[in-house]
């Protein structure tokens, strides 16, 4: 770990079916820019940060949020911190080893429709401006 991070509980949103015990690893497209392959797994402190993940996850599947736990060390996720917003007001982080799945969360906060448009149509704004995805 590098700096004052978290010490948890994490949360990683998703539109996976997962099982206690899974391993999440880095390597795969990225839900906001396909065209990414991602060298990072992400995760956040916020339940709603990894609900709010797990609506836009690309896919059909119903959106899924997992309670999870790094496996090796772990950073500030640069893609939401100093460069866009100072310090990391999501407590959003990422790693280049898995996270382990430590069970599913069912309460999570969900977004209403039009808030979640909302969110849809700035990512893709942001894909049509090539905001850069730090990797």
């Amino acid at each position: 770990m590098t700096d004052v991070l978290d010490e948890g509980p994490f949360f990683h949103g998703t539109k996976a079916d997962l099982r206690e015990g899974d391993l999440l690893v880095a390597g795969f497209r990225s839900n906001y820019r396909p065209e990414i392959v991602m060298n990072h797994i992400y995760f956040t402190a916020l339940v709603s940060g990894a609900g709010l993940a797990a609506e836009l996850a690309a896919g059909d599947a119903e959106p899924r949020v997992y309670l999870v736990e790094p496996t090796g060390p772990w950073e500030n996720d640069p893609n939401v911190t100093d460069k866009k917003f100072p310090g990391n007001p999501t407590r959003s982080y990422r790693s280049a080893e898995p996270i382990r799945v430590l069970g599913e969360v069912t309460d999570w906060p969900r977004l209403a429709p039009a808030e979640l448009q909302a969110w849809r149509d700035r990512i893709a704004q942001m894909n049509v401006e090539r905001a850069e995805i730090i990797n």
